[in-house]
């Protein structure tokens, strides 16, 4: 998949562009762009115009957003389902373009769209002054194609982002999993720790999560790390360790089963898929060790269901 940079166009071909912020890449997302990867041809090339992640800080009347996931996890569900190109400049270039600027100077002139795909819910240009209806009349005055994409539901509830981000934090993991469609985690690096859990011979990796992320209800989670394309049962813990007291880092601390070997500088992808429990301060680190043999279990008799 190519990057496409401020300097550039991809004027050789055609472009069916599916639009929006794509927090989450969502399975009401993923009908978006997968109208745009239909329409490819040896002249069309299907690409994605959305923000980069970590430009957008707030959304709509809620104040500060945390984004789902990273804007490299992001690109890497883009180019699964089919994108070629991707096009993800930050939100402050664009947040005085009208809509009519938008679709004359980027949509036609610079990604030289023959059509574009949204949700109906699609907001754009200054003060979110365009929405789906009007880019539909604006495709048609520039000759672009518009396909509005109506939002899907499953277990009979609306999938959006901000009830993913609810769900995750309130720890229904597996629930917020059915609406995207895949696995809800990071692809983070493994950082050193105190090494404790070593000496209980319960090792464990430790990654940072990012504070930009939305933050999974703090507890422990039945989860798989992909080692070398191999994927591990794994038992998850995301706080701040209470009993330990640490800096106060968010952190994602796993032990994988079956596993030994030296992780640390690796960048791993975590999978969370289901809640077992919240965090607590335990009295010892006798209790400490007990509860992860406890919790290793559950999650290895988990995988077995």
């Amino acid at each position: 998949m190519i990057q496409i940079k401020d300097d550039q166009c991809v004027c050789k071909y055609k472009t069916a562009v599916a639009l929006g912020l794509f927090d989450g890449v969502h399975l009401g997302h993923q009908e978006v762009i997968k109208k745009a990867v239909a329409k490819k041809t040896d002249k069309i090339k299907p690409a994605v115009f959305t923000f980069d992640t970590q430009s957008i800080t707030t959304k709509g009347e809620n104040g500060k957003l945390k984004m789902l996931i990273t804007n490299e996890d992001k690109f890497k569900i883009l180019e699964k389902i089919g994108v070629e190109y991707v096009f993800s400049p930050p939100f402050s270039q664009f947040k005085n373009m009208t809509d009519e600027e938008f679709v004359k100077k980027i949509l036609k002139d610079k990604l030289n769209a023959c059509m574009v795909a949204c949700g109906d819910d699609f907001k754009f240009g200054k003060n979110a002054m365009g929405n789906a209806q009007s880019l539909k009349t604006l495709g048609e005055k520039y000759g672009i194609e518009t396909c509005i994409v109506k939002k899907i539901s499953v277990a009979d509830q609306i999938v959006s982002s901000s009830q993913i981000r609810e769900l995750i934090e309130q720890g229904y993991i597996s629930k917020a999993n059915q609406m995207l469609g895949y696995n809800y985690g990071y692809t983070l690096n493994v950082q050193h720790g105190d090494a404790r859990g070593r000496t209980w011979n319960f090792p464990t990796i430790n990654q940072v999560i990012p504070q930009e992320l939305v933050l999974p209800k703090f507890g422990v989670y039945c989860s798989k790390v992909t080692i070398d394309g191999k994927k591990y049962i794994g038992v998850t813990n995301i706080g701040i360790r209470p009993t330990v007291k640490i800096n106060g880092e968010v952190l994602a601390e796993t032990h994988i089963v079956d596993f030994s070997g030296d992780l640390y500088g690796k960048k791993l992808k975590l999978e969370l898929f289901e809640f077992v429990r919240e965090e607590k301060k335990f009295d010892s680190f006798d209790a400490v060790k007990a509860e992860i043999g406890r919790n290793k279990q559950f999650a290895i008799d988990y995988f077995k269901w």
